[in-house]
């Protein structure tokens, strides 16, 4: 547990060290990052019509799509608290958003230009190019439509909340960093109360039938779960949630406590609406896991979620994350079965799945993702977001910070 600063109200910078990534200092973050993107990718499996039985993929939705709404948040407030916890006072808004740009775009366009061809191509369907152009320009989560926001990779509408995240962290970093160390609890506290509120706001909406099977309509799905400035309280919570961490302001619960009071709230999530377990019921659970885990990995204990393998995992789940419904989608009709197969059957299939992804991702990863960070991230300009011990001490301006998106 991290113990109280006598210089709470000065955000505490990691030091300087020299060729140091960030997974390497926050394992445990890193490797819940791949569990949250296996989480997504379980529920977006749904989808796929992997069983037979109605019955048996009705019972498995109810235990797994809880868990892929909580992945989603997960990977908002690690990302305000990834870039809030890895800022340097040297950063300029330019070579922050270069590096976001470079960290996300490259995998993102590469991802739907593969969409569109199987749209196009595999389905035989039309592509709309004012749709196009939205997604291309990472717009689409703007539109209360769900079939703009959703087509071609639906997941990817997460990556237009993250732009606006980015965007705004230069200006937000400047305020949230401003706040003072006491302050900071009572802040997380009226950013969560939003949160808990926006799903009453969404009730001013106009009205419409709700989705059958879902229980919101789709202005409420819209605005709760996919509206880029909604899911900002997330992120902006992320970042207050790293001054605490970085202040030495006492946490409630360890890592161990953390874990449990998540899972309790995965088990009675059935109990509260589908507005508020979408998003709200998750958040606090998740704070406490991502600032416990960030407390242990700061100590230098190690756990299994910080082991290498992990650590690679969470390294590779940005483009998994990118990749996992295409495979899902269009990958799925090469094993026949459209109707689905026996339990055993549909996770054995759903592995082989899990598999193609995981392959797809390291090449991702490693031809692109990766060599796009080490040749262009870095600022080329002597002195330009550089500390005294010169390029490549800087984490900043050199270390790959996660997308949170995941």
């Amino acid at each position: 547990m991290v113990a109280s600063s006598k210089n709470a109200d000065n955000p505490v910078q990691p030091a300087p060290q020299a060729a140091t990534t960030l997974p390497s200092r926050l394992p445990s973050l890193t490797g819940m990052r791949f569990v949250s993107a296996a989480m997504v990718f379980l529920t977006h499996a749904i989808g796929a019509n992997l069983f037979v039985s109605a019955q048996f993929t009705g019972s498995y939705m109810s235990v797994v799509i809880q868990g892929g709404w909580a992945a989603v948040s997960y990977f908002f407030i690690l990302s305000g608290f990834v870039l809030t916890y890895a800022r340097r006072p040297s950063d300029t808004a330019r070579t922050f958003l270069r590096r976001r740009f470079l960290k996300i775009y490259p995998n993102y366009a590469i991802t739907l230009i593969a969409a569109l061809l199987l749209v196009g191509l595999a389905a035989r369907q039309a592509i709309d190019n004012g749709t196009a152009i939205l997604h291309f320009l990472l717009a689409q989560a703007y539109v209360p439509n769900l079939a703009v926001r959703t087509a071609f990779n639906a997941p990817a509408w997460s990556l237009s909340c993250e732009a606006l995240f980015y965007l705004c962290f230069p200006l937000l970093a400047r305020y949230v960093g401003r706040i003072r160390g006491e302050r900071l609890w009572l802040w997380a506290g009226i950013i969560t109360a939003a949160i808990f509120a926006v799903p009453l706001v969404a009730k001013l909406l106009p009205a419409q039938a709700p989705i059958p099977g879902f229980g919101l309509t789709e202005l409420e799905m819209w605005f709760i779960m996919q509206f880029p400035p909604t899911r900002m309280l997330e992120f902006v919570l992320g970042m207050v949630l790293a001054r605490i961490v970085m202040t030495g302001r006492r946490l409630p619960v360890g890592l161990g406590g953390a874990l449990a009071i998540g899972i309790a709230v995965y088990a009675l999530a059935r109990f509260f609406p589908v507005s508020y377990n979408v998003v709200a019921t998750s958040v606090i659970p998740l704070c406490l896991i991502i600032g416990a885990g960030a407390v242990r990995d700061t100590e230098r204990r190690t756990n299994w979620l910080g082991s290498r393998p992990m650590v690679w995992l969470g390294e590779v789940s940005y483009a998994f994350y990118m990749w996992h419904f295409l495979v899902l989608m269009y990958v799925r009709q090469w094993f026949g079965s459209p109707k689905g197969w026996s339990v055993a059957g549909g996770f054995a299939v759903m592995a082989g799945l899990a598999g193609i992804t995981l392959v797809l991702s390291w090449a991702l990863f490693s031809l692109v993702e990766n060599p796009v960070m080490r040749r262009f991230a870095s600022s080329r300009r002597p002195g330009a977001g550089s500390p005294p011990g010169g390029p490549g001490a800087d984490a900043g301006t050199t270390r790959p910070v996660p997308a949170a998106a995941p």
